[in-house]
């Protein structure tokens, strides 16, 4: 019996009662990536699962036909994946949407559970654990690319401590109520980001609301005295129409740009100052300072001795995700860590959401392409050639617009990552608690 007097069960006696509840995925050579289509059957990878029950980033697809061939490596609603090869210790539940079926990839293995005894995301919040962490880790070896030699016999015999399904219940709503909130938060961040790379977009790259007045009309869903701001005509310039007033500028221009110093990395220190790390970039252009690395207030004065990142500054990382942006949040200061270059706006141009924006732009994303064609991602990444990064410069008003709409919600967009830190933190605080049976359920 476990501690908190919950039935301890193994993963075999917990499968479903029927023939490939624990299997694993294809054989590389039945799903090799020039299998993958447009659309058809999406398949679940290592990289789809992520720190919620939902599925992350984008899915790959195979043909109907193809996942007919598959057998148990087909998965359905509340079955759970887990990878046994690269990143063992990931746990993904497969969601109840709309789509009647999922295929696994090589890497993973799954397990249908018997619903007569165990809640499906009882057990995910369980392997979520360190507990359930240890038992998914204790069988892997780290030589080479992580894994499990025997895969499915270490997951069967895994032993869970397994409550009444009224207490199971009970656990997962608790829990279940959290990563609700975080993965709405996520899924507001991600409609936030789209209005404002969509507006960007629409104003100073394709120039909307100039072709809208030059067509004799009034630019969608725009009021009056915005509308005023733009031109109603072209000019020509070197890099070809842009609204009259407008010009083609170089990134110095608005923005100075600082390399931080390639030294030793400090020690980490238990308080002190925040040091930024890749890892703290998202692709969203904000930063996650949840796995904060901290610094004595000596190593950080050195590592401010070029730039001091404040809000509203940018970041521009030259290796690992080459060329990831990202702008520093309200109320926060740091040091750049390594292989990150500074950029912040001059004095006469403070406008840090139109360079956050800019930066992230598909057209500047472009411009730093163009420039690794003819050179290397060095070439186009450093503190020489980022200054001579080409965008249109439009008249300050408009700058100034921009940045009353669309500074708050990126402002909106960083309170959401505060808050599910937060949230985060309280979740894995009582994970541990509800499943050992320390805190109670019944009260």
């Amino acid at each position: 019996m476990a501690t908190s007097g919950w039935e301890l069960k193994s993963i075999e006696e917990l499968k479903a009662p029927i023939k490939g509840s624990i299997a694993i995925g294809p054989f590389g050579s039945r799903m090799k990536s020039d299998c993958y289509v447009p659309s058809g059957v999406p398949v679940i990878r290592g990289n789809n699962i992520g720190d919620t029950r939902v599925l992350v980033g984008d899915m790959v697809f195979i043909t109907p036909k193809l996942a007919d061939q598959l057998g148990n490596a087909i998965v359905h609603a509340d079955d759970l994946v887990f990878p046994h090869r690269g990143a063992i210790g990931a746990i993904g539940i497969v969601p109840r949407d709309n789509i009647d079926r999922y295929a696994l990839s090589s890497s993973l293995m799954k397990l249908t559970c018997d619903r007569n005894q165990v809640d499906p995301l009882y057990l995910f919040y369980y392997f979520r654990s360190d507990d359930g962490q240890h038992e998914l880790l204790k069988n892997a070896s780290t030589v080479g690319t992580p894994g499990i030699g025997q895969p499915l016999s270490s997951l069967r015999s895994i032993k869970v401590p397994i409550p009444p399904l009224a207490e199971q219940k009970v656990i997962v709503e608790a829990l279940g109520a959290l990563d609700d909130k975080i993965e709405l938060n996520r899924r507001m961040n991600a409609t936030l980001e789209a209005m404002a790379r969509a507006l960007f977009q629409s104003w100073f790259v394709d120039f909307d609301p100039v072709r809208a007045k030059l067509d004799g009309g009034q630019p969608a869903g725009m009021d009056a005295a915005t509308a005023e701001l733009f031109p109603d005509t072209f000019q020509d310039s070197v890099v070809g129409p842009v609204p009259r007033g407008w010009e083609p500028a170089e990134l110095g221009q608005i923005a100075d740009v600082v390399d931080c110093l390639h030294a030793k990395k400090p020690e980490k220190s238990d308080e002190g100052e925040l040091y930024l790390q890749l890892n703290n970039i998202r692709d969203d252009g904000l930063i996650d300072i949840s796995d904060a690395f901290l610094v004595s207030q000596s190593d950080y004065q050195k590592w401010i001795s070029r730039m001091e990142a404040k809000e509203g500054d940018c970041v521009i990382t030259n290796v690992g995700r080459v060329g990831a942006v990202a702008q520093i949040p309200e109320g926060v200061k740091a040091a750049l860590g390594r292989n990150m270059t500074g950029i912040r706006c001059v004095a006469d141009f403070q406008y840090p959401t139109f360079l956050i924006e800019c930066l992230l732009s598909g057209s500047m994303r472009e411009e730093i392409r163009m420039k690794m064609d003819t050179g290397t991602i060095l070439d186009a990444l450093n503190v020489r050639s980022i200054p001579n990064l080409r965008f249109v410069r439009p008249t300050r008003e408009i700058a100034s617009h921009f940045e009353k709409i669309v500074r708050p919600l990126r402002r909106r967009m960083e309170r959401n990552i505060q808050e599910s830190r937060t949230l985060i933190t309280l979740r894995d605080t009582l994970l541990p608690k509800l499943l050992s049976g320390e805190l109670s359920t019944t009260n």
